[in-house]
């Protein structure tokens, strides 16, 4: 099997320690709180937005190789802030997401959730 190269990851772990590397090497870590995360997460999930302001949803199923590119950046700088944020309340986002799945799944079951958009709220009693 072929070695990766430095800059390639490969799994969420690698990912996580990338980006904890690069915030020591710079000394961010007094920056990388909780709070301030959550909030640079909030303002680049805000620019993930972007892009898609104006479009109806046929033309957002249809992007630009620049549009594409742009969503691409945004959704990288989504998933770095959510790692560093992760790894820093010790938070292991496969199980969580794993778990948030299980959850969904009995909030959302097949048969009432099926073709429609509704929250499970409002057809938990029928």
């Amino acid at each position: 099997m072929p070695s990766m190269s430095p800059d390639e990851i490969d799994s969420l772990d690698t990912l996580r320690r990338r980006i904890r590397e690069f915030a020591e090497a710079r000394a961010w870590e007094r920056y990388h709180t909780p709070k301030n995360l959550v909030m640079a997460l909030s303002v680049e999930t805000a620019e993930l937005l972007e892009p898609f302001q104006w479009m109806s949803p046929e033309q957002s199923q249809h992007l630009s190789p620049d549009q594409h590119e742009a969503v691409r950046q945004e959704i990288a700088d989504v998933l770095i802030y959510l790692t560093r944020l992760a790894d820093l309340l010790d938070i292991d986002l496969l199980d969580a997401a794993a778990d948030k799945l299980a959850l969904n799944a009995r909030k959302y079951p097949v048969e009432k959730a099926y073709g429609n958009a509704l929250k499970y709220s409002d057809y938990q009693n029928d």
